[in-house]
């Protein structure tokens, strides 16, 4: 039997096949900006900088998938809101303002205590790229002479207003622009009652950066250079690999729970 009249396409089938084709379109339509960011990343670390990752709300997962996950680079460093707390002595409650990743001002002390390298690369990653701390993040990174790739949904950030006040996005001050191809509003599956369920841009962002890492440890390979890779903390010596190439970024990258 068919489905209802007004029923809508929605379960684990049809979000599997709808994800396995969005996301063969964006590494398709990525290929060139991936490799890009790979020459960029490859070309920062070689010059003795790391990856500063930053990411608010899911986004955050994105900044995780770069810094500090096995398989992953290892002169990485992710930034997130909790640093307010954990690195700049702010009270606990400040991490429950739902509107703090609106907050410009946030940047610049997430910024500082950052502390980045002039070497240093920036991954900013935001669905939607117009919120004023991911904004003025951006603005910073590039008025200190940072490189800065971007991740984000195209279709999503020209469909909404900038919150900074500039009215700039996030796009606006990248160098590069990973699109990780989401819809406006992220979900790509549709309701029966109108609305959409299944976000797809934590999927395709990971892609994208996988993607990426991939090409940068590549270029180490074909110029003869051991890639500085972690190694999964649950395997015999992995403890010991992990922590003699952290050695070398020592106050640099930081890890915690």
């Amino acid at each position: 039997m068919g489905q209802p009249a007004g029923a809508s396409e929605v379960g684990a089938g049809v979000f599997l096949t709808r994800a396995r084709e969005l996301l063969d379109q964006v590494a398709e339509r990525n290929a060139g900006a991936v490799a890009e960011a790979a020459t960029m990343i490859t070309h920062a670390l070689r010059s003795g900088g790391i990856v500063q990752a930053f990411g608010t709300g899911h986004s955050e997962g994105l900044a995780m998938e770069i810094a500090g996950r096995a398989g992953g680079l290892v002169p990485t460093n992710k930034v997130a809101l909790r640093d307010l707390v954990v690195l700049g002595g702010e009270p606990a409650q400040v991490l429950f303002d739902a509107k703090l990743e609106r907050d410009p001002e946030v940047a610049h002390r997430l910024y500082t205590l950052t502390d980045p390298h002039p070497d240093d690369l920036f991954v900013i990653a935001s669905n939607s790229g117009v919120n004023g701390c991911i904004v003025e993040m951006a603005k910073l990174v590039k008025d200190n002479g940072h490189a800065l790739i971007a991740v984000n949904s195209r279709a999503h950030s020209e469909g909404v207003p900038s919150r900074h006040p500039s009215g700039n996005k996030l796009g606006d001050y990248a160098d590069i622009v990973l699109d990780n191809g989401a819809p406006y509003g992220d979900a790509i599956l549709r309701m029966a009652d109108g609305g959409s369920v299944c976000a797809i841009s934590s999927m395709s962002g990971a892609l994208l950066v996988q993607l990426t890492i991939a090409e940068v440890v590549r270029a180490f390979e074909l110029g003869d250079e051991p890639a500085p890779v972690y190694r999964s903390a649950n395997i015999p010596d992995g403890d010991e690999h992990n922590k003699t190439l952290e050695a070398r970024y020592a106050g640099r990258i930081r890890r915690s729970a």
